[in-house]
């Protein structure tokens, strides 16, 4: 793949914007291939105190909507979450990371793959002063899955995962041992049953993980991300961990 970002206004400190990362995908067939061009729109949001110029590095925290948001609107992802907080004027003040919240196509379910979210944290690594020791994710529901998948693709990449109401397959438990991730799922939820997290967490602590962490709301149903993301601690927690750690 090639990539190549554009944007529909230029990234200013303290206020989210319009990106695209446009990127090409070869198909091959016997002899013959064919080159499709393909985009993936985001919010970039960059800390108000942030200044190229300083050389500070930030954390960056990758935010991955659930299945209602994909589509070509951005702003439906500004709904939960981060993309949320920081489009408000007085929690965008204080805000630490460097966030990024791509939209996923309607059509789909992953973003395009999990290579193509690596790609993307490669362009903002490239262009941002981004601190690659303090890389997190977190997403809900699909976003959840997403998480999962995202960690278990890329281990060595994160200081952090924290999935919310998600899940992912517990074979593959193994590739997840060194990454600190605090799960969150509701005990009533209809949607994504809480089974979807409790056995990864018991399959990732079977593999020798003791990085993991489970909160089970109770009486809460498939909405467990909006007191997640409204809890100060998980963000503190968060900033807390650092790559260099989980070698």
């Amino acid at each position: 793949m090639t990539t190549h970002l554009s944007y529909a206004e230029k990234a200013k400190a303290g206020k989210q914007v319009a990106q695209t990362l446009e990127y090409t995908v070869t198909h091959k067939a016997g002899d013959s291939q064919q080159v499709e061009k393909r985009a993936l729109s985001y919010l970039l949001f960059l800390p108000s105190d942030y200044k190229p110029e300083s050389g500070k590095k930030w954390p960056l925290l990758l935010h991955l909507h659930g299945a209602g948001e994909r589509g070509n609107d951005l702003n439906k992802i500004k709904v939960h979450g981060p993309p949320n907080l920081v489009d408000h004027p007085d929690k965008a003040k204080e805000w630490p990371f460097i966030t990024v919240s791509p939209q996923c196509p309607e059509d789909a379910w992953d973003w395009g793959g999990m290579q193509v979210l690596g790609l993307l944290l490669d362009e903002i690594e490239k262009r941002y002063d981004v601190d690659k020791d303090r890389i997190y994710v977190t997403g809900l529901s699909m976003g959840g899955f997403g998480t999962w998948a995202l960690v278990s693709q890329y281990p060595e990449r994160f200081a952090a995962g924290m999935p919310i109401c998600g899940g992912f397959d517990p074979a593959k438990a193994g590739r997840l041992v060194k990454v600190p991730l605090w799960v969150f799922h509701g005990d009533k939820d209809d949607i994504v049953p809480l089974v979807k997290s409790t056995e990864m967490v018991d399959a990732i602590k079977a593999a020798g993980g003791t990085r993991v962490k489970l909160t089970v709301y109770p009486d809460v149903d498939h909405n467990s991300w909006s007191m997640t993301y409204d809890n100060p601690e998980v963000y503190r927690w968060l900033l807390e961990q650092n790559r260099t750690k989980n070698k």
